[in-house]
């Protein structure tokens, strides 16, 4: 049978982009202003994502302990939030739209290994978030996915698939549960 050798894995063809420098920079600035809960103040986030190549909206809420893998990866638009100790893991790029609520816990991850290779291969995909989506408490976006205008991922659900517009999602895997109805 074969088996899973680490010892031939390689990152090939994958390419984190920013350079050597920038991401050695961003790692500390991520470390000391993001992840940490000693630096609550979100103007000041907001312009060091901007710095490091993020486009981010007007009106964006960062909490504390928020980690941010590459911030050149990253898109937000106007009036969104980002909650404390979200874990935006974007090896490849993470679009969030307008409006968007991504509560505690959260993680979008935009990396995952092919198991059926014994060198266990990188495999990345962008993720989407449209317009007024809710990711919930500790829920998980994994890659690739697109969650459509104003669906929801319940608390602690997982998403494999790309979920529709104006529908609930929950359990793991996340299965269409009913239509987000709003007055």
């Amino acid at each position: 049978m074969p088996k899973t050798l680490l010892s031939t894995y390689n990152n090939y063809p994958y390419k984190p982009g920013g350079g050597v420098v920038k991401r050695f920079l961003w790692y500390y600035v991520n470390l000391i202003f993001f992840k940490s809960g000693w630096f609550p103040f979100n103007a000041f986030k907001i312009f060091l994502l901007r710095l490091f190549g993020a486009q981010i909206g007007n009106g964006v809420i960062i909490k504390p302990g928020v980690n941010i893998k590459y911030a050149w990866n990253l898109k937000i638009g106007t009036h969104s939030w980002i909650g404390e100790s979200v874990w935006i893991d974007n090896l490849a790029p993470v679009i969030i739209a307008d409006n968007v609520c991504i509560s505690q816990g959260a993680v979008l991850q935009t990396g995952s290994h092919n198991y059926k290779k014994e060198s266990f291969e990188l495999i990345t995909g962008n993720i989407t978030i449209e317009d007024g989506v809710w990711i919930g408490c500790g829920a998980i976006l994994n890659q690739g996915i697109t969650a459509g205008s104003h669906s929801i991922v319940t608390s602690g659900s997982v998403a494999n698939k790309n979920l529709e517009p104006y529908f609930i999602y929950q359990g793991n895997p996340a299965v269409k549960l009913r239509p987000r109805i709003m007055e």
